[in-house]
């Protein structure tokens, strides 16, 4: 009985680097295949760039989708407009031009908004001015909001506190280091409700807030510059120019 159980303990001991050695070979095969099966969609995806070239420089929707399909595979055509993926669709000049005119758009709007607009705004400041794009070697008027969210993601990698929040169904963007929290989106949401403007018992009414905690975010909004504050018969409202001017005159790409 000693000896039966002794050799069912070797038995079990050197099993142990048996099953080790298979767990690492299906590793491997798990690995090897995983690797086929992005090789496989990157020449899909390189298909489908070659076939649909014109389309996808034409149309800022299908642009938009292109690069959601390349992102899981880790491919960035928007590198550079060297190698192959520059040369192929020329989109890497084409963001790093939309980028630097809304990067304009946003310093120049700072000391009215305090450094957060919307890129609905954007959009429609660029396409008054009737700023054109080169992409792939032509002049493009053709670009949409996705296209300058994209742009500033590309921008906000150099820092300089470039990013897109969203605040409520909009995207903004916030071209200052200023670390806004959820407070302070919570209530930009408002102010988009409220037609651009909030008081202090709106916030608190709206958010079962303190008086401390709605006074604190509005407070620091309004030292960014990011708010206006107005006085009207002892009432203090709070105006929010980049929320107030996306409600006129905004187009709908």
């Amino acid at each position: 009985t000693m000896a039966h159980r002794r050799r069912g303990v070797g038995v079990g001991r050197s099993s142990g680097p048996k099953f080790s050695k298979k767990a690492e070979e299906l590793k491997a095969m798990s690995a090897e295949s995983a690797m086929e099966t992005v090789k496989k969609l990157e020449v899909k995806i390189t298909d489908f760039a070659k076939k649909h070239k014109s389309e996808i420089q034409e149309d800022p929707a299908l642009r938009q989708k292109f690069l959601q399909m390349c992102a899981p595979l880790g491919i960035d055509p928007l590198l550079s407009k060297k190698g192959f993926w520059g040369s192929l669709l020329g989109m890497g000049d084409f963001y790093y031009e939309l980028a630097v005119k809304v990067a304009e758009v946003c310093v120049a709007s700072r000391s009215r908004n305090g450094g957060i607009i919307s890129v609905a705004e954007v959009k429609n400041i660029l396409s008054q001015r009737g700023t054109k794009f080169q992409l792939a070697g032509q002049s493009t008027k053709k670009y949409s909001r996705d296209d300058i969210a994209t742009a500033i993601s590309k921008l906000s990698t150099l820092g300089g506190g470039f990013r897109t929040v969203k605040v409520g169904a909009s995207t903004m963007i916030v071209s200052v280091p200023t670390e806004l929290d959820s407070d302070h989106m919570e209530i930009m949401k408002l102010a988009q409700e409220e037609e651009g403007c909030v008081t202090v018992n709106t916030v608190r009414q709206e958010t079962q807030w303190s008086e401390e905690r709605a006074k604190r975010a509005l407070d620091l909004l309004l030292s960014q510059g990011m708010a206006w504050l107005d006085m009207d018969r002892g009432v203090e409202s709070y105006w929010f120019p980049s929320v107030w001017k996306e409600g006129f005159g905004m187009d709908d790409a």
